[in-house]
Order: C-alpha cells, then structure tokens, then sequence
C-alpha cells in the first residue's frame, strides 16, 4: 500500500522560471537556472514515472508499505530517498531514481558513465548514494524503535531505476554486480527474482521477525512524520543578485527631471509647508512584479505600496521584501 506521495514542487518550478527574466543576474547566474530548471523538471519526471510503476505494482499488497520523496534530517546531516519500501519480514528497499535516457555505462570498478548523442560525461554512483541514505535511516529507525520481534534490525536492499528508454552497458558480475541497476518498468520482475533467490533459512529467520501491516503501516507513519520538506525557494549564495533594487528602480523608474525652485518671496516664506504628495507611478512600475526579487504579488500587495509611494519610492514590493523597506 502505498502511505505518502511525493511532495508538489510546483513552486520550485515557478521560482526558477520567474528568476531568469531578472535583470539583476548575470549570464553564469542565468546558466545556473536554466540547468537547475532541467534537473528539477527531469527528476520530478523520474519519480512520477517510478512512483506509477511502483504504485500499480503494489496496490493492493498486505505485505509491504510504499513511500515516495522522503527527506530526513538527522544530526544535522540530511539524506534524501526518492522511495522506500517497508516489507513485514523486516526488509527495507531503498529505491534510486535516475532519469537518464541514454546509454549507462559501468565499468569494472562500480564507475558510472553517462553516454549522450553528443555528450559523454561521468556521474557519482547512485549505489554509492543509496548506501549513504542506509547510514542515516539505520540511525532514524533505532531511535524510532522500529525492530522485528526478536529485536533484529532490519535487512536493505539498493536498487536504482533508470529511466525505461535507457540502454545499460555492464561489467562481468563476477567483477561488479550490477543486478540491481534496473530500468523502471523492470521493477516487478527483479522483485519477484529477488524473492525466489531468497534460501529457505532466510526465509525462516525472516517468518521469525514477520509484523503485521497494522504493525508495519505505524512504522510507515513514524517515518512519514519524521519528512522534513526541502526549501522550495532556497537558492545557494552564489545566486543572490548584484544590486537587485538598483537594477529593478533603473528598469522600473524614469530618470528623475531636473529642475530648479524659485526663491520665495518673505509672505510665502512664512506661510506652513503644503503636505507632501507622492507622484502617482508610472505605468512601468504598476507591474504587479516586486521590484527587489521579480516575484509576481497581488493586486492588494502592490496597491499597498503605490498609496505609500514616499517609503517604496512608486515601486512595488512582495511582502517579505516590504517588510525590509
């Protein structure tokens, strides 16, 4: 049964496209978007296409526990599982989502390579992942209590999952078993080879730790609210625009005319200064756009602002940035 979708990354998707019109960024900061909004946009293609194969798979299952995009933070350290499989006889699978459509290369060594019509470049071992995410769920589960009956820790298993359109080219199993490097769609038929090979004994000592679903969908729920969802807006430093107000207000802003004030006479001197009024905006900056980060606001929002044109200078703001001001 399948306990938690993956999280909606619309947002994420959103930000990065908004942010490549700023004219506050420059052209190695703009690279940056670009490729991020394709890794983004290819990864949540990945699990979507995973989490179907996987979903169908196991509708209906009385004997495991499905979870997609998992993100703990544990120690400070942070480990992200794309999905996770909880089985009644104490198994947990941990499944590596990569969607390269293209020719996988491994050699001897366990060195991934990913081969491109025009491109050939090297990538970090999913498997290698895969067993950093086992380090910190082990340390989750132990706090968590989550044990078969005679206190045995659970047992993992890896498996990555490309995309189905992919090609594999691998090493001799007896130099680096790759059995586990699968396409998506292959996922039913490794995982009932994977039972088969399972020896009688194994089996025995498993049937031994065997919960219940009640039993394993409580563990399912524990792990559920330990997820910590990533930042959606966070962007690293090297993001973070020149001078974004200063661009935003020569983009936004007409030059200011030059004008000179005649002298008062004595009478008008004496008289009480009229209050100010604040010059209506322009039509540039009645965008409903902050001028600070290029984020569509509200109507409200930029109302606001324009009716305190003295202390938003007839631009308008989000409200994190208002706030600033």
């Amino acid at each position: 049964m399948a306990l938690k979708s993956a999280d909606d990354k619309f947002k994420r998707l959103v930000l990065l496209e908004e942010l490549q019109r700023s004219p506050a960024l420059d052209l190695s900061q703009k690279k940056w978007l670009r490729d991020e909004l394709m890794r983004t946009r290819r990864g949540i293609q990945g699990e979507r296409e995973s989490a179907h194969y996987l979903d169908h798979y196991f509708s209906g299952t009385e004997n495991n526990v499905l979870l997609h995009d998992l993100r703990f933070v544990i120690d400070g350290e942070v480990t992200q599982i794309d999905h996770l499989i909880l089985n009644r006889m104490g198994s947990v699978y941990l499944l590596e989502t990569k969607n390269y459509a293209c020719n996988l290369v491994i050699n001897e060594r366990g060195e991934f390579t990913a081969e491109y019509e025009n491109a050939r470049f090297g990538i970090p071992s999913p498997i290698e992942q895969s067993l950093r995410h086992e380090k910190v769920l082990r340390q989750l589960l132990e706090r968590l209590g989550i044990v078969g009956r005679t206190q045995k820790h659970p047992d993992f298993h890896h498996v990555v999952m490309l995309h189905p359109k992919a090609t594999i080219e691998r090493p001799p199993a007896k130099s680096f078993d790759t059995g586990n490097v699968i396409k998506a769609d292959q996922f039913p038929t490794w995982h009932k080879s994977f039972v088969d090979k399972i020896g009688i004994g194994t089996l025995f000592k498993s049937a031994l730790n065997m919960r219940s679903l009640e039993t394993t969908t409580e563990w399912g729920e524990k792990l559920k609210r330990q997820h910590r969802p990533a930042d959606l807006l966070a962007l690293p430093d090297f993001m973070r625009p020149r001078d974004l107000t200063k661009a935003a207000l020569t983009v936004l802003s007409p030059p200011a005319p030059k004008f000179t004030t005649p002298a008062l006479s004595r009478s008008q001197a004496a008289l009480p200064a009229p209050p100010a009024v604040a010059a209506p905006p322009t039509e540039a900056a009645k965008r409903l756009v902050c001028a600070r980060c290029d984020v569509k606001i509200s109507f409200p929002d930029g109302k606001f602002c324009w009716n305190n044109a003295q202390r938003f200078g007839g631009l308008a703001y989000c409200r994190e940035h208002q706030a600033l001001m």
